[in-house]
């Protein structure tokens, strides 16, 4: 089965985005910032994708996927910013980090479905 790990310190963005991705066969987990993601990623977690929050206290999401890129499992698997951001600045930054790409928040559900449809088949 197809783990894909969220990352945002907003619950109500976890919870809408985890029932969704659930309903559709996939298994979540959740982390509510960027140290419990990193630390789940560097305890072994492997999953097949990475979407997480661009604005959180502590770790930004730009920071947690320059951390997950470090560890062996995580190199080359996809990784999306979900954000209410817009500036292309923190989409370069995003990018040169090696975020695969960019969510606009609040994701209509048809759009997340597709974007990780394509994404992990």
């Amino acid at each position: 089965m197809k783990i894909i790990l969220l990352v945002d310190d907003s619950p109500t963005i976890l919870a809408s985005m985890s029932g969704i991705l659930r309903k559709n066969g996939y298994k979540i987990e959740t982390a509510p910032n960027g140290e419990d993601a990193v630390t789940k990623i560097n305890a072994g977690l492997n999953p097949s994708l990475i979407i997480t929050d661009y604005n959180m206290p502590g770790m930004n999401g730009v920071e947690v996927i320059r951390q997950s890129r470090k560890v062996a499992s995580c190199r080359f698997i996809p990784m999306l910013i979900l954000t209410t951001e817009s500036q292309q600045q923190k989409r370069d930054e995003a990018k040169a980090a090696g975020a695969t790409g960019w969510l606009v928040k609040p994701v209509p559900a048809d759009q997340l479905l597709g974007v990780v449809g394509q994404i992990i088949p």
